[in-house]
């Protein structure tokens, strides 16, 4: 099966008629041509004789004492296909490997447990990880080795990934003995992380002001963001500092706001179709890696929203429903539900669909070209390969001042070329979309989109928000109700949801009910709930887990759940726990949500910006929350004002709930800062309260 144009190639694979064949695959293809994921049917026509992560695999290895190789990917992953063309589609590498290894393929998106377990692996052996990740293990599954992306040969033709198997294999046949051992050691160490053993808390004040120095010893003041580079969004720090902001803390603001500003006049910022890349290879946020997640959308989404509720800067508001503009047009099935990814490739070379040419763009846009150059940073040399990558160096106003061109001639003059551009560029070949749709994904833009349609005061959003959650309830849920991980059309949901996409569900689920009223969604948040305590929660141990109790569990089952570029699963359950626990007046959610937090403030003391999002739950259980009762129709326009007014303020701990309808009026009811304030009934009497409150509340 020859097929050079990778989406015509994943679309031919999908609808082949696979009942006839072999369980090999047969002729051209292996076994992953019967898989559901758009990345592992890639690699379905590899001449590697690849193994779905399994049993099947697991029995040959112990049958044939034969070492095992997982790699691991997923499909917008540039790197990826780099390794998958020089090595996984070559014969005389996959003549090594199928006679010296049992090799399996493993989507990172779909099987997340696997994932964590040999990242944790990788790096205990190297410090480091990434994808494409390849670890090899003993048939009994203990791995030894560990590497991410490497060229077939290494320079002058020796080494390289080739030279690895070959030594792995020469060593497994002569010295497997100590190989045995050395895993064995490896697992000891992994066990050891298992124990989590937790001690005394340390007080909250003193751990935030640790996370905080952290933060401010990383930052980049000269460009925003942390660290150097490869440069991450990190919505997780954004997040926290935006938090901390809301307390008082202004240099929190500063950080969070102007890594914000300088991310959106970024490359990484997609200019002209919306969105964000992954991430930035320099520090300066300018040459992006090209692929763009679904979970990234949502978070930074999610924090521009924080930034505008705490500023009121409208800029923090066009970078939000930028993204929702974007997801919407590019990452949104027919049904309802969000696409996991586009890649990072097309035509074979990263980055090639969002890179323009000087004369390209002087054709297409004629006498306001010059304009655009110097706005968008295009020269005759490029900044990308001899191609540009379009960014803003000078905010608008600056732009405006220094060029003496009125603001609303600049919007007019940009609006009409990007749209000319978007044109132009959807005449090209697409990146390759991977549309699967996956639980925890989606709940995080569920969530993003129910807060932005109250913030921004547009019911649309809501609406999206809505459908999508009606899809994933409906379309990834078994006959029994588990919830399952994720979904791709034309295939079969099989594997069992995991602890991050109940809470990330859940969590998408409160913030709908608190745009809507609608108690539906109240309701099947606390089932989720209920669900990750029946499935989660070993009482044996007194812990929850990542994998459902009734899935398969990997040799180590408990390992460390901190944040990364997505939160830790553990510390959104318990935000989920404590804010449908004081809605609900559940005080065993309450319990859980400690539980939940035990081990990872435990681990906060000695690296706190792992644990941000356990910080964020601490304070909600340490503070007061804000609680607001709202009583008349949830449809009335009134209703959804009231909500808007209130979601426009940075309550980290609010608590809404819907009354009975008061006859002939709509009322709010505040109660913060130990006091119940006298209901109001009208828009300016609400919009003054909640000024008073959220004074009072950064005063303490």
């Amino acid at each position: 099966m020859s097929i050079v144009d990778p989406k015509a190639k994943l679309e031919q694979l999908m609808k082949l008629d696979k009942s006839r064949l072999p369980e090999d695959g047969g002729d051209g293809c292996n076994r992953l041509i019967f898989s559901n994921s758009p990345y592992l049917l890639q690699h379905a026509d590899n001449p590697v004789d690849w193994y779905e992560w399994g049993e099947a695999a697991f029995e040959k290895a112990r049958r044939e004492n034969l070492p095992i190789m997982v790699s691991i990917g997923y499909a917008a992953c540039h790197w990826c296909h780099v390794m998958a063309e020089e090595s996984f589609e070559d014969e005389e590498v996959a003549a090594c490997l199928n006679s010296q290894y049992v090799c399996i393929k493993v989507d990172r998106e779909e099987r997340p447990d696997v994932d964590s377990f040999f990242m944790t692996v990788a790096r205990i052996l190297t410090g480091s990880g990434g994808w494409p990740l390849n670890v090899f293990m003993t048939p009994d599954r203990q791995p030894f080795f560990a590497m991410t992306y490497m060229a077939k040969r290494g320079r002058g033709g020796s080494g390289g990934f080739m030279g690895v198997i070959e030594r792995i294999s020469a060593f497994w046949q002569s010295n497997p003995t100590e190989i045995i051992e050395n895993s064995g050691n490896i697992m000891e160490m992994l066990e050891h992380l298992d124990r989590g053993e937790t001690g005394e808390c340390a007080e909250l004040k003193a751990m935030e002001q640790g996370a905080f120095k952290k933060l401010e010893e990383i930052y980049d003041a000269a460009h925003g963001g942390f660290g150097t580079r490869p440069k991450f969004p990190m919505p997780v720090y954004i997040g926290w500092l935006l938090g901390q902001a809301a307390k008082g803390n202004g240099k929190a603001a500063e950080m969070a706001c102007d890594s914000l500003k300088k991310m959106r006049g970024g490359g990484v910022w997609d200019q002209l179709g919306g969105g964000l890349h992954r991430y930035a290879v320099d520090e300066q946020w300018l040459v992006p890696h090209f692929e763009k997640m679904l979970y990234d959308q949502a978070m930074l989404s999610d924090a521009a929203l924080e930034a505008f509720r705490l500023t009121g800067e409208e800029c923090f508001l066009e970078m939000a429903e930028n993204i929702f503009w974007f997801v919407g047009n590019e990452l949104t099935a027919p049904e309802g539900g969000f696409y996991a990814s586009l890649d990072a490739d097309s035509d074979g070379e990263e980055g090639l669909f969002y890179l323009w040419d000087k004369s390209e763009l002087q054709e297409a846009l004629g006498r306001n070209a010059r304009l655009f150059y110097s706005f968008y940073g295009v020269t005759e040399a490029g900044n990308f390969e001899g191609r540009n990558i379009l960014h803003i160096p000078l905010a608008a106003e600056q732009f405006c001042e220094k060029y003496s061109v009125p603001a609303e001639e600049l919007g007019s003059v940009l609006d009409e070329c990007r749209e000319k551009l978007l044109n132009l560029r959807d005449r090209r070949e697409r990146p390759l979309r991977d549309e699967k749709i996956i639980s925890a994904w989606n709940g995080l833009m569920i969530a993003a989109l129910a807060k932005g349609g109250v913030v921004c005061g547009y019911k649309g959003y809501v609406e999206r928000a809505a459908k999508a959650a009606d899809y994933i309830l409906n379309k990834l849920r078994r006959e029994d109700g588990r919830l399952l991980r994720s979904y791709l059309s034309g295939g079969n949901a099989a594997v069992p949801a995991f602890l991050e996409d109940y809470a990330f569900l859940c969590y998408g689920l409160i913030e709908l009910y608190e745009a809507t009223l609608d108690e539906q969604w109240l309701d099947r948040a606390l089932g989720l709930c209920d669900d990750m305590v029946a499935l989660f929660w070993d009482k044996r141990v007194r812990r929850f887990l990542k994998v459902g109790l009734d899935a398969e569990q990997l040799p180590v089952r408990m390992l460390p759940e901190c944040d990364d570029v997505i939160p830790s699963a553990f510390s959104c359950a318990a935000r989920c726990f404590i804010r449908l626990g004081y809605r609900c007046d559940r005080a065993d959610l309450i319990d859980y949500a400690h539980a939940l937090l035990a081990a990872p403030l435990d681990e906060a003391k000695r690296n706190p910006l792992d644990q941000l999002g356990a910080l964020q739950a601490f304070s909600m259980l340490e503070d007061e929350p804000v609680r607001v009762v709202i009583s008349g129709r949830e449809d009335a326009e009134f209703v959804f004002e009231c909500l808007n007014a209130i979601k426009s303020y940075p309550f980290a701990n609010l608590v809404i709930s819907h009354a009975d309808e008061q006859p002939g009026r709509s009322l709010v009811e505040i109660c913060a800062n130990g006091v119940c304030y006298p209901a109001v009934d009208e828009l300016d009497g609400l919009l003054g309260l909640l000024k008073s409150i959220s004074a009072a509340r950064i005063e303490e």
